[in-house]
């Protein structure tokens, strides 16, 4: 059985006071059957990591490089990310492809280091609004995931989540229909990957536009074992009820 999971993506968002909504998170779900990720930016990673010891929050890192150390100013390694308290990294999101050039083979790169350090790496993948019109959305997502996703990877070290770009920050969502399409598809080039023993242990996460009003018919879809939140996950006002939701659909 995968655990469900729900991942919050802080972005480039907070400081030292946003800290009392992992105490806010954690009193909301203090035992919750889903596994409840924050990933803030790396400078609250440590203050982030003592106020969430003694919960069941976990925490993730945004981003890292493809090297464990070296001349490579502003980076940060997967060793960094995990000695600071994380247990994930979100690897691959369009706003690093789209806003640093970041390719496939790249994003492959960070996730084979990550996974060396015992973390989890959350891969994501996602059409633009162009290629969802011209109808070429599963050879995007197919080819992403082809280049981005490491050899090796298991359940234990790979969740892949699929981010509509056209639909991140903008309030649209793919009918489920859409997401359920993309979904399947992505479990069966797992599946056919590497076998079906581990494609069907890696948890697939739904990305984009995330909220309380929509969670519940996002989590009803096929294959959709949790989701990868935005905006909505930085208030434990608007994260919580998501979390509510999924642990709804765990049954």
């Amino acid at each position: 059985m995968r655990r469900r999971l729900a991942a919050g993506n802080w972005k480039m968002n907070g400081g030292l006071a946003s800290l009392g909504e992992i105490d806010a998170l954690a009193a909301a779900h203090p035992a919750p059957r889903s596994e409840v990720v924050i990933c803030p930016p790396a400078t609250l990673l440590v203050p982030a990591r003592d106020r969430a010891r003694g919960t069941p929050l976990r925490l993730g890192g945004q981003d890292c490089h493809a090297e464990p150390a070296g001349a490579h100013t502003g980076d940060i390694s997967a060793a960094m990310l995990k000695e600071a308290g994380a247990a994930y990294v979100i690897l691959g999101h369009s706003e690093r492809r789209g806003d640093h050039g970041e390719t496939g083979e790249l994003v492959r790169a960070k996730a084979t280091a990550a996974q060396a350090e015992g973390l989890t790496a959350i891969v994501c993948v996602g059409e633009q609004l162009s290629e969802r019109e011209a109808a070429n959305t599963l050879d995007i997502i197919g080819g992403q995931m082809s280049a981005s996703i490491p050899d090796g990877s298991t359940g234990h070290n790979l969740v892949v989540a699929y981010e509509p770009v056209w639909a991140i920050g903008t309030g649209r969502t793919p009918t489920p229909d859409q997401i359920g399409e993309v979904h399947d598809f992505m479990r069966a080039r797992l599946e056919r990957r590497f076998g079906a023993g581990v494609g069907r242990s890696v948890r697939l996460l739904y990305g984009g536009s995330v909220r309380a009003g929509n969670a519940e018919t996002i989590f009803a879809v096929s294959n959709v074992d949790g989701a990868l939140v935005g905006g909505a996950s930085l208030t434990a006002a608007e994260f919580a009820p998501i979390v509510s939701a999924l642990e709804a659909a765990a049954g």
